[in-house]
């Protein structure tokens, strides 16, 4: 036990400025800090839903695909998972209102597999629905 609190405590004073918080996610594996270090280099594409729609549908594909999304953070308008229970690559899904009928989806990930995975899953999923609920509308039309 003293060892452990001895390593807590070495870890939050080594961190330096970063939260405790942050430090605790980072030990237990579940950090979203590289997630948002790595949004610059991510893959965007805007789709034709709006803010809320667009995370619901996300995370609806993302759980049929068999990922684990360990991080849904609403304030962020952020997703943090895994590419699968057994894959534990981190990928970050991050949202942007553009305007009240598009959002900018942006994908990022140190790994360029998991980034390009997600991201491929996401957009071809998403821009097959929409495409079905044009074609759908002009029918009705």
């Amino acid at each position: 036990m003293r060892i452990l609190c001895a390593f807590l405590f070495l870890t939050i004073f080594l961190s330096g400025c970063v939260s405790a918080k942050e430090v605790c996610k980072g030990v237990l594996g579940v950090s979203t800090k590289v997630l948002e270090d790595e949004r610059k280099d991510a893959l965007k594409k805007e789709i034709g839903y709006d803010l809320i729609t667009c995370h619901n549908r996300i995370r609806s594909i993302l759980r049929k695909d068999g990922a684990y999304i360990y991080a849904d953070d609403l304030r962020k308008d952020m997703l943090a998972l895994y590419v699968s229970e057994e894959d534990t690559t981190p990928v970050g899904v991050f949202l942007t209102e553009q305007s009240k009928t598009v959002t900018l989806v942006e994908v990022s990930s140190p790994s360029t597999y998991g980034k390009e995975k997600i991201a491929k899953l996401l957009f071809d999923t998403l821009t097959k629905e929409l495409k079905n609920v044009t074609q759908t509308k002009e029918v009705n039309q």
